[in-house]
């Protein structure tokens, strides 16, 4: 299983501020969707409720030790912690699984993914959440996928 954290950042390493995106791009959220379309997506709560919804297309994993959060949705499962879940998408045999935030998913995910799809605005913003750091002795920077007046798309691939 093909574990790949996807996310979109600022060039000061933003990710959020006050449980939201500091920005809108319908191309970067296109991109996103074109990328995990079809897979299982791992997000924690906070970035659930800031969505406020499910993706649909995508079998949505939530991460949340708040006992109270509960869905009725087939497309939504609810694990209380980050290991449970990759367990159950391994058990499943999925052939992808794509970890899509917050800070603390990205600081676990990191640990074990075996890629990462950096989309990577132009600008800094303010914010409270950052992508945690890409150490280049594990990451090889591959190929752009994506070049254009908003962002750039960068493909990582763990070393070894």
């Amino acid at each position: 299983m093909e574990k790949i954290i996807i996310a979109a950042i600022s060039e000061n390493n933003v990710i959020g501020k006050d449980g939201k995106l500091p920005w809108q791009s319908k191309k970067e959220l296109k991109h996103f969707r074109e990328q995990t379309f079809g897979y299982p997506i791992i997000m924690g709560r906070k970035t659930y409720e800031g969505i406020g919804k499910e993706l649909d297309g995508r079998l949505n994993i939530v991460i949340s030790k708040n006992k109270k959060l509960n869905t009725k949705k087939e497309s939504i499962i609810i694990f209380n912690n980050f290991e449970k879940a990759v367990d159950y998408c391994e058990k499943e045999n999925f052939e992808k699984i794509y970890f899509i935030g917050g800070e603390s998913i990205f600081r676990e995910a990191i640990k074990i993914a075996d890629k990462i799809i950096l989309s990577k605005f132009y600008y800094s913003v303010e914010g409270d959440k950052l992508f945690p750091e890409i150490d280049q002795n594990i990451w090889k920077l591959g190929n752009k996928i994506m070049n254009n007046e908003e962002f750039t798309v960068n493909y990582y691939i763990r070393k070894n």
